[in-house]
């Protein structure tokens, strides 16, 4: 099964609510499988433009990406993120090769 990922671009305005999200959206990665790979840290933008926090989070399959982002548990932290912070997210299907 080909994993899948969320690539999240984000700017905060109040970083001290924003861990209120943090916090609330460890159940929905924990229920459908979600994997931080990068969760903020040093950035280096070398083309475009970028907001100033990056987020990957691998899932195990395109499905469960889905169905974390539309769960009843990641609304319920999408809430809290919403009033302090802009963020661009994509779902995407990861890559199975050539193998």
């Amino acid at each position: 099964m080909t994993k899948a990922y969320w690539i999240a671009h984000v700017s905060i305005a109040d970083p001290e609510a924003y861990e209120a999200y943090r916090r609330a959206n460890a159940e929905a990665f924990r229920k459908f499988g979600g994997r931080f790979l990068v969760r903020g840290g040093p950035q280096e933008i070398v083309e475009g433009e970028m907001r100033p926090r990056s987020v990957v989070i691998e899932f195990p399959s395109l499905q469960a990406a889905r169905d974390c982002y539309h769960s009843v548990e990641y609304q319920r932290a999408k809430a809290f993120r919403d009033p302090v912070s802009d963020a661009d997210l994509v779902i995407v299907e990861g890559w199975a090769g050539d193998s």
